[in-house]
């Protein structure tokens, strides 16, 4: 017969037995309140308990800008690089040590200006990594300017009169440069991120993660969480993941289905 001392002791035995994989650490995150990179930060936090890793088995690997904070909020490994560096140090980490499960975090800015120069090279390799572009397409800690992703007309202090340049379409960049996994996620499902990045690191070869996400300091207009909850919604069910010809249409007609777009074994 059980006793309520030994069904408090099972329960003790559970909570300790999950938080072994709970990779966030005692340093809370910096981002403003109601940033979508705590949905991110949850998804992936609750995939590698999903995937029972433990601390020494992870190690993220980050860049510049507010998305380049993310190693300090976890326990497990980490490395907190220099802007645009994020690919090239977290594909040096895997070839030293293939065991290890390797995540690349970055923003648009990091990834698509300075670092765009690394990342085709990545993906065409395709380097058993996964890489998560937090996407909010703006330079939030440098008190937003617009990047490489920002929409055509955003204004700021830093183009007044709005922006000219076409922003660049990172999931259409990766199903381009060759990337053997590439899924489009939001921020505000964090259940939708934890499921995709179960499947991506459980992928032999390049995954990437394009996940939109706002950033509600700086942006008042264009990206924000209302527009954001109007504009996404998931692939067709019928979408066949396996054809790269059906994921490249799919993403030229509709910029803001999510889910896995491409996979390819």
């Amino acid at each position: 017969m059980k006793t309520a001392a030994t069904s408090l002791a099972e329960q003790i035995r559970h909570i300790k037995e999950a938080k072994k994989f709970d990779i966030r650490s005692g340093a809370l995150p910096t981002w403003c309140p109601g940033c979508g990179y705590f949905g991110i930060h949850q998804g992936l936090n609750a995939c590698i308990q999903e995937l029972g890793l433990a601390h020494h088995e992870v190690v993220t690997v980050s860049g510049i800008g507010c998305a380049g904070r993310y190693p300090f909020f976890t326990s497990n490994y980490g490395l907190h690089t220099v802007h645009g560096r994020t690919l090239p140090v977290a594909q040096g980490v895997k070839l030293a040590n293939p065991d290890l499960t390797v995540y690349a975090v970055g923003g648009d800015g990091d990834g698509l200006a300075i670092g765009g120069g690394h990342f085709p090279h990545a993906a065409r390799r395709n380097v058993n990594i996964n890489y998560l572009m937090f996407d909010n397409s703006i330079y939030g800690l440098t008190k937003g300017q617009p990047s490489p992703s920002s929409p055509v007309g955003m204004k700021s202090k830093a183009s007044p009169f709005g922006t000219l340049d076409k922003p660049l379409n990172a999931t259409l960049m990766a199903l381009t440069y060759g990337a053997s996994f590439v899924a489009r996620l939001f921020a505000g499902d964090p259940k939708g991120i934890t499921e995709a990045l179960i499947e991506g690191t459980q992928h032999e070869g390049f995954a990437f993660f394009h996940i939109y996400s706002t950033c509600l300091t700086f942006d008042k207009a264009y990206k924000t969480w209302a527009h954001l909850k109007q504009w996404v919604h998931p692939i067709p069910e019928d979408h066949d993941p396996a054809d790269l010809r059906r994921a490249f249409d799919l993403v030229l007609g509709d910029d803001f289905s999510t889910g896995i777009i491409y996979r390819r074994e």
